[in-house]
This record gives C-alpha cells, structure tokens and sequence, in this order.
C-alpha cells in the first residue's frame, strides 16, 4: 500500500482520542482510542502525533491525515474558535499538526465530519440533503450536500448548539448559562451534561443520562419526565433546523444517540412546530455509531468533499 490507498482519521473527542486507517474502499484497517488529555494543548499534539505513527508503524503504510475536532477554524485567523475542549481556541492546530506530521492535514468541525461519514456510506448513503447532529458532551451539527461538508464563509454552518431554545415555556426562561457565554442555548438543554442537569433541577438527583433512561424504563415516574422534556425540546430545535433547511435525513450521533424512544417520540413532537402539513425528514440512527465522527475524519482526505 502507499499513501493514495489508505486515509487516515482522528477523531479528537472531549473524552477520547480515536484514529482509524480506510482502505480506498472504506474497509476499516485499524482502529485505537486512548483517553483524551484535557487541558493541555501541547498533549493534545503529542497525542495525534503517536496515534499516526503507531497506526502507520503497524500497516507499514504512511498516509493521507484527516483530523474531526470541536469548533472550526476561523477564515480570518487560521486559529480553532468555537470549540467547547475550550483550550484549543485560540490555537493553530492545522499549522501545528502540519508541522508536527511533517504533511498536509484536513481539519473539519465533528459534527461535519460525522455527518459526511453517515452520508458517504452510512445510515444517510444517497440523500442529497443530510443533517448530522452530535448530542454528547457538547451538541453540534454538520450539513452535507450532495456529499460536500457545507461550511459556510464563518466556518460556522451547522451550529444549531448556539441558538436559543425555540418556542422556550416560562420555566425555561433564561436557561442554563453556557460556556459561550450566553444563557439558554440548545446545547445546554439537549447535550447529556444537560439532561443530567434537567433532572437534578427538578429531583436533587445527581443520575447519568444511562441512569435516567433505565429509571424511566422501570417505571419511574421522574425520569419519565426528564424524558418526556428533553424529547419536546429536541422536537423544538430540530422543527427550527427543518424549517430553514429541510433536510431529507437527519442522523442521531452521540452518546445520547442510543435512546431508542427519541426515534419515535420525537418526530411525533416536531410535527406541530414544522411549518408543512406533513413531515418528510427521517430522524434516524447512525450506521457506523460512535466511530462515524473517525470515519468522517478519514473521509476528508478525498476530492471535493468541502463546499461553500
């Protein structure tokens, strides 16, 4: 093999660290995570920089890097912005893993990059229009189009996170306070911190998001609450990203990914806020779960896969 025949991906996760390696055929060659050194963006590098190495050691192969990360990198300055892993705003990372590789690096947003992997060989293979959503750590969005990531000229499409909660009751006004600095932003209603938080507000219970879900399942008369809100809200917020963009499909990615009801009840709750008389976008699972962000990462060492 040489390096037009495998891509390799990172995923750079809140928690975890991911690479894989694809043949040019998308079969999955190598896969490893290691945990993700918060704070320290010198670690951040080392970290990438080991993973590559390691995986092309292994194979024998160097190849092509692809890189998904939080945030995206600003056209004005080349620095990351927008990342909730806040130290790595401000920084080069692009630059920096250039030069730390010694090769060219594509670097694109999480979200974008998930969204691609579930477009190009995924649960979305062949819908034009395709909006993928993260829901983990953080909550963000990636839009493909005729399987080209839509980036926007603020490197910022997609990021339905950082809106305010459409149609918000009173008792949600003003919202949790978010670290972008604003309060009652989707992201912290709908991320899994943020229905951790929800429950705890209304029972004192500090549960994990698996936690709440197997209590609601039993029975549980407060975590079907906690449910029942984060679904109304997440109909909400993915009505308003229908109403301006109208996707065909929109993939579920993330930790939160794995609530099996949130497929059904929630397309029930966003027909009364979509402006149409009936709704035609399906809400599904990803295909490749958690490694679609990875695989995403790889993807972008093709041809054409960034549009304005």
């Amino acid at each position: 093999m040489n390096a037009q025949d495998v891509r390799i991906g990172i995923d750079l996760g809140g928690t975890k660290t991911e690479v894989i390696v694809l043949s040019a055929s998308g079969e999955t060659l190598l896969r490893n995570r290691v945990a993700t050194i918060r704070g320290d963006y010198a670690a951040t590098i080392s970290t990438i920089v080991h993973l590559v190495r390691r995986a092309e050691v292994e194979l024998g192969v160097q190849g092509r890097v692809g890189v998904a990360c939080p945030g995206a990198v600003s056209a004005a300055t080349g620095r990351l912005k927008n990342a909730n892993s806040t130290w790595l705003n401000g920084q080069c990372l692009k630059l920096d893993l250039e030069h730390a590789l010694k090769r060219p690096v594509c670097l694109a947003n999480d979200a974008n990059c998930f969204a691609l992997s579930e477009t190009m060989d995924g649960a979305a293979k062949g819908a034009p229009v395709v909006f993928g959503v993260i829901v983990g750590t953080g909550t963000g969005g990636g839009i493909v189009v005729n399987k080209q990531i839509l980036t926007g000229p603020n490197a910022i499409a997609g990021e339905w996170g950082h809106n305010p909660l459409p149609w918000p009751l009173t008792e949600e006004l003003p919202g949790p306070a978010c670290y972008c600095g604003k309060q009652g932003c989707i992201e912290t209603f709908l991320c899994g911190p943020g229905m951790a938080a929800d429950h705890y507000r209304t029972t004192s219970q500090q549960l994990t998001v698996e936690q709440i879900v197997d209590l609601a399942a039993s029975g549980n008369d407060a975590a079907e609450l906690t449910l029942t809100r984060y679904e109304e809200r997440m109909a909400k917020a993915l009505a308003s990203i229908i109403n301006i963009l109208d996707p065909d499909v929109i993939v579920l990615g993330g930790g939160v990914s794995n609530i099996a009801r949130l497929y059904v009840n929630v397309p029930e709750r966003w027909q009364s806020y979509v402006f149409s008389d009936q709704v035609r976008t399906n809400l599904v699972r990803p295909q490749h779960g958690d490694s679609s962000g990875v695989r995403g990462a790889a993807w972008l060492c093709g041809d054409n896969v960034f549009s304005r």
